[in-house]
This record gives C-alpha cells, sequence and structure tokens, in this order.
C-alpha cells in the first residue's frame, strides 16, 4: 500500500524486520522521543513471543520518515481480530511530525483494517485521530524520579508503605537480578501465580524469551528469594533513563514476607546504579488494587489518553477484566491447578495484546 498525501508525502507499509528500514526508523523514533514500545524490537519479539505478526505504517516526505505507525495484528478465536499499536505495550500510538501526516497513518490503518477484516484499532497513546472515540478514564501511569541514594529513596516513599519495605528489608531475603535460565525459571513461577490468582491468564513464557532476547542490554529480571525458593519476581526494561518493572509478582508466601516492597525497592536501587534517573511503575486500571498501591508508594496517577476505531456495525474488542461479563470467568480460573492454568492460558493470553 501506497498511498499519497500530497506532493511531497506518502504513506505506505514498511518491513520493519529489513536492517535498512530498522535503522530509519530507530533514527526518526530518537528524534522525536520514541517509547519503548514504538520500536521495531518491541514489535517483532511480540510476533516471535505470541505469533501476532508485526506490521507497521510510515509517512515520508522526500523520503524523509515524518511519522510511524507501529501495528501488531492481533487474531483470536475469543476476542475477534484488532490491530494494536502496540502488542502488549502501554504506550506506542502514532508518532508523527505533523498532524496531517499523523492523520494519513490513522487513515492507512483503516483501511489495512477493512482489507484484514480486523473490526477494531486501538492506538494507545499519541495522535487521536479526528471521528475515532478516545478515552482517559480508564488507565493512570505512574512515574517519578528515583531519589540521590538509598536512604532518599525509602524517605521517598509514604510512611505506611515505608514501614512494610523495612520490614521486609529485616527479613534478609536474598536478591538476584540476571538472564540467565534460573532467573527466567523464577519470574515465570512467581508470575504465573501471580496472575492465576487475580484470575487472569499468563502471557507465552516464550513472550518474555523473545522480549529478553530482543532488548539483551536494556532488560533483565530481579528476583527476591526465600533460600532456593523464588517469592516475587519482575522483568525489567531500562529505556530513555528510565527503569520500567513491567511483568512482575510474587506466590502467595509472598505477601507475608513483604517481597513485592523489597522488589520494587531493591530495583529502584539497582536502577539508580545502572544510571537511571526515573521510575516508570507502568499503568494500572483506575480505581484498582494495583493503582492504590502505587499511590501508596508516593507516586501521582496521570490519565493516560487511548483512542479506538470500530468497523461499521461491529461491536468493540473487551479484554477488560474488570468488566462484569469477565466476573464469573476470573472466579473459575482463581481456583484452576497451577499446570492446568499455565498450559491453558498463554493459549487465551496471547489474543489480549
Amino acid at each position: 500500500m501506497n498511498v499519497a498525501v500530497n506532493a511531497n508525502t506518502h504513506v505506505r507499509v514498511i518491513n520493519s524486520r529489513a536492517e535498512a528500514n530498522r535503522r530509519r526508523i530507530e533514527g526518526f523514533l530518537a528524534d522525536e522521543g520514541g517509547s519503548l514500545f514504538h520500536r521495531p524490537s518491541w514489535l517483532q519479539a511480540v510476533e516471535k513471543g505470541t505469533g501476532q505478526r508485526a506490521t507497521g505504517f510510515v509517512s515520508e516526505r522526500l523520503g524523509i520518515i515524518t511519522g510511524w505507525l507501529p501495528l501488531t495484528e492481533v487474531r483470536s478465536a475469543l476476542f475477534g481480530k484488532a490491530l494494536v499499536s502496540s502488542g502488549f505495550g502501554i504506550g506506542g500510538g502514532i508518532i508523527a511530525q505533523s498532524a496531517d501526516a499523523a492523520e494519513a497513518l490513522a487513515r492507512a490503518a483503516q483501511g489495512h483494517a477493512r482489507a484484514g477484516g480486523f473490526r477494531t484499532i486501538e492506538l494507545r497513546g499519541g495522535f487521536a485521530p479526528a471521528g475515532w472515540d478516545v478515552w482517559s478514564d480508564k488507565h493512570c501511569g505512574f512515574i517519578r524520579p528515583l531519589a540521590a541514594d538509598d536512604e532518599a529513596e525509602l524517605l521517598a516513599i509514604p510512611r505506611k508503605a515505608r514501614a512494610e519495605v523495612r520490614k521486609g528489608l529485616s527479613y534478609g531475603h536474598r536478591v538476584t537480578v540476571g538472564r540467565r535460565p534460573s532467573d527466567r525459571a523464577a519470574h515465570y513461577a512467581c508470575y504465573s501465580q501471580s496472575v492465576r490468582n487475580l484470575g487472569t491468564p499468563v502471557f507465552p513464557r516464550a513472550l518474555f524469551a523473545a522480549m529478553l532476547d530482543a532488548f539483551p542490554d536494556t532488560s533483565d529480571i530481579l528476583t527476591v528469594w526465600q533460600g532456593d525458593r523464588p517469592l516475587a519476581s519482575v522483568l525489567n526494561f531500562y529505556h530513555d533513563g528510565a527503569v520500567m518493572p513491567f511483568w512482575g509478582g510474587g506466590v502467595h508466601a509472598a505477601r507475608a514476607a513483604r517481597a513485592n516492597d523489597v522488589m520494587y525497592y531493591e530495583l529502584m536501587r539497582h536502577a539508580r546504579n545502572r544510571g537511571m534517573t526515573r521510575f516508570d511503575f507502568g499503568r494500572s486500571k483506575t480505581g484498582s488494587g494495583p493503582f492504590a498501591f502505587k499511590k501508596n508508594w508516593g507516586f501521582e496517577p496521570t490519565p493516560l489518553t487511548y483512542a479506538g476505531w470500530t468497523a461499521p456495525g461491529e461491536p468493540a474488542r473487551n479484554i477488560d477484566p474488570t468488566d462484569a461479563s469477565y466476573s464469573r470467568k476470573i472466579g473459575i480460573w482463581k481456583k484452576l491447578p497451577m499446570p492446568v492454568a499455565n498450559t491453558l492460558g498463554p493459549w487465551i493470553a496471547r489474543g489480549l495484546a
């Protein structure tokens, strides 16, 4: 597809797997302040780890990139077909140098959706096209600067949460950071049990492996141990001066051991030693338990603005776990044995991009 915007500007599908195209896109993102979720490596890791195909459109003026729309083509027997920018991310919507280029990218995505039978498009942040649904009341992001040293980091945490961290530190838990098979196994054991206990399916193990492989120098896993038993573990990314604890959770015993509190405090220390200056606590559903947890740690919520388009006559895609229609399914899922949840979960979760 190659669509003329005007005499000098065109929009076209681009193969971000090709090294020359990858370099051009990365150069554009560096200049325009693109997020981790805009990067071709993110798209390719999602594709490798879940099978959901990566694609994307660029706008170009006289051969120079002026806009980029990364897309994951989500195909799910349970949740239908959707284009998501960017799959499994919390950002990654249209990034462009002008409104004309951004609108042209949105129109190209609509054409691609119609041609491929994708009933919805979801843009996570960035430019909101005219006439699309726009909402800012479903999710919030949480970012704050890292403190200058360990004690200042503790003092930056409000009193009640700080007491929990200090109590957890007094237990003397062992903390490891790495990317070895043992780190990956510990992470999956903790994360899969955590999401099962919340009533949601776990993402494929292959997705985590693909992400670690795609970002070999800017990702790792931090795990809190009780002896030889992992209590809590989180997979992290480092981008543009910020650490991003992205997929984390703990086993049932983690709560009494204050392992999650220790995990995030230790990650703050580790990130500072890596030269990071900000802690990006990711997004949480407005009013949810994780939302309250992050506020209790002294993070101020910032509403995230997303935009969506649904093909005429089609129902909007609904993957919101807090929706009442999912309550019974969540209750059942919480009771599944771990081997069953870890077998069925990845097949379902690959459609939740």
